[in-house]
């Protein structure tokens, strides 16, 4: 039997023990209840006789009377001694079984509060492992799950993606002029312009160093996705200011198109980061890749 059953054998063991006792109790006094009621009517018959002279009744009968109930009564009061110790130690164990009912209360509450912490570690060491630790944006591997969601949506549903591979002209010069602390304040910022252009079904990925993936769902057509990476490019150029300083980054984008550039997650991005070079080579803009086009920002 292992170690719990048994503990809680013996806590269920503690209360039937007095539960005996009382029971053994109500015999004891049934029995003290029978010793006086034969006493008095021993007494009365005594008085009886005396009262109406007879004296047939003899000492010794009297006495050895006595003596039987003297007996009993001695028995009842050794019956009521154990009663008594059996009642102190079932209330004492009693008491004991409540204490380990509240320790083991107080130890459940502490398992409890130690699972929601662990939930809560799980949950913060998961955001970590799927987010960019500088800008806080959704990492590659994230990126990489919703764009495979997104293609499935897609399938079923007729849809067309946009896919944007953007990288920042010049921001190796902020890192040596300012210093890399300035270059991650510039990384957050862009991270913050592009979140706040991005849909609640789109997705804005930092794909390392000063590279960015942009998931358009759904765009509604090739217009749509120029009016957005405009919109993007005309955002990002806006000075920045490092310190009391305005620093001025510019952007290519590069844009692939669901279904007609790729379908499949690899294929798009391949697409969209050749054509993000297309359009760096022409001094910035975004440049589509489906037909070779690319339009200066």
């Amino acid at each position: 039997m292992s170690a719990e059953k048994q503990q809680l054998t013996a806590s269920s063991e503690k209360p039937m023990a007095v539960d005996r006792a009382l029971e053994k109790s109500h015999e004891v006094k049934a029995k003290v209840e029978a010793c006086a009621e034969e006493l008095a009517a021993t007494n009365e018959n005594v008085k009886q006789e005396i009262a109406a002279g007879v004296t047939t009744l003899s000492a010794t009968q009297t006495l050895a009377g006595s003596e039987v109930v003297e007996a009993r009564v001695q028995e009842c009061a050794d019956d009521l001694e154990v009663v008594t110790d059996t009642l102190t130690r079932g209330i004492a164990d009693i008491k004991q079984v409540e204490s380990e009912l509240a320790q083991s209360q107080t130890d459940l509450l502490d398992t409890q509060i130690a699972l929601v912490q662990a939930q809560a570690d799980e949950k913060e060491a998961t955001l970590r492992a799927l987010h960019d630790a500088a800008t806080g944006l959704p990492n590659r591997v994230l990126f990489n799950d919703r764009l495979e969601h997104g293609i499935a949506l897609a399938q079923r549903h007729g849809w067309t993606l946009g896919v944007m591979f953007m990288d920042l002209d010049g921001f190796k010069s902020v890192n040596d002029d300012h210093g890399h602390a300035a270059g991650d304040l510039v990384l957050i910022e862009v991270a913050r312009r592009l979140s706040q252009h991005a849909r609640d079904e789109d997705t804005v990925c930092r794909n390392g160093g000063d590279e960015f993936l942009y998931l358009l769902m759904n765009p509604n057509g090739r217009t749509n996705v120029e009016c957005k990476v405009a919109a993007v490019l005309n955002d990002i150029v806006q000075p920045i200011d490092v310190a009391g300083h305005p620093v001025v980054i510019r952007a290519s984008i590069g844009i692939a198109m669901y279904p007609e550039d790729g379908t499949t997650g690899d294929e798009l991005v391949g697409i969209a980061d050749a054509a993000m070079y297309r359009a760096k080579n022409l001094a910035g803009g975004f440049s589509f890749s489906n037909e070779g086009q690319t339009i200066s920002g």
